[in-house]
């Protein structure tokens, strides 16, 4: 590794869902160029239009201004072809969590890359070891490991592969700051610190509810104001996706051979059902078409 932070001036985000557009958005505001990358050209402008959507009410709620908006917009260019990613000295990868899926993707651009550019996963589970392995010059891959949404909330969680070198460290910790972000260093364990944790919560929570011990609000009411958690485990769920979630607990589960990670039947239940939290007007509890809570 031998990238300084000033020498980083292109940021790839692969995936332009709920995580990698507003991952782009924040490496926009932040002054970095952002190619923003779907295999879908239609995923990718849906991304960008939903940047704009958002620093639109920014602007509306005089939050930022109108020219802070229209720089920042100039920044992201959406992609469809890895090629056009060719040059960027910082990668964040955010599809869905699939290993393969992560391996081909960082293993084709890798080639179309300098040796010395970062590789970043976003992923909330996975092994940043398994990530690296079989990839050109592993020891710049690392985890960056946001949380929803991106440009609001302050942890970011490093997570160290084996292969991972201390220079890669230093570079990913500079660009969270750079990005306002305060960080943590986390050894490559299954689930990491947050996800491991917050999961726990969450299926104990689901677990209390199918249990009749109280209601969903009650139940995040009871984080929220006996624990000054900002947003209850149930809403948290729903914010991230219960189909999420489920998978998260399935992987930890059987990576840690933990019960405390089994998932009720509650939430098997409702992902069956399509009953994905705000991205379908319907987790645990119910939302508008502004994604606003209804009860």
């Amino acid at each position: 590794m031998s990238l300084a932070l000033d020498e980083i001036q292109t940021c790839a985000v692969l995936g332009a869902g709920a995580m990698g557009h507003g991952i782009a958005q924040l490496a926009a505001q932040a002054g970095f160029q952002v190619r923003l990358y779907d295999v879908s050209p239609a995923a990718a402008e849906r991304g960008l239009a939903r940047v704009r959507q958002g620093l639109d009410g920014a602007v509306q709620r005089g939050k930022l201004q109108a020219a802070d908006r229209d720089q920042t917009l100039a920044r992201i260019q959406p992609a469809s072809e890895l090629g056009a990613l060719a040059g960027a000295q910082w990668v964040v990868e955010a599809v869905p969590e699939d290993l393969a899926l992560k391996q081909k993707l960082l293993g084709e651009l890798a080639g179309l890359l300098g040796s010395s550019a970062l590789l970043a996963s976003n992923t909330s589970s996975l092994s940043l070891t398994a990530i690296a392995s079989g990839l050109p010059h592993p020891e710049r891959v690392i985890g960056m490991h946001f949380f929803n949404p991106p440009h609001r909330m302050k942890l970011l969680e490093l997570v160290l592969a084996a292969q991972t070198h201390p220079d890669a460290v230093a570079l990913a910790r500079a660009l969270g700051e750079r990005l306002g972000k305060t960080c943590i260093e986390v050894r490559d364990s299954p689930g990491f610190a947050s996800s491991r944790l917050g999961i726990c919560l969450a299926m104990e929570a689901i677990r209390m509810l199918e249990a009749g011990v109280a209601s969903a609000a009650d139940i995040d009411r009871a984080m929220e104001l006996g624990y000054n958690h900002p947003m209850g485990p149930l809403k948290l769920t729903d914010l991230v996706g219960l189909d999420v979630r489920l998978a998260i607990a399935d992987h930890l589960r059987d990576a840690l051979d933990s019960a405390v990670f089994e998932a009720p039947a509650l939430l098997r239940q409702r992902v069956a059902e399509g009953k994905l939290g705000q991205k379908t007007g319907e987790g645990f509890h119910r939302y508008g078409n502004d994604g606003k809570l209804l009860n």
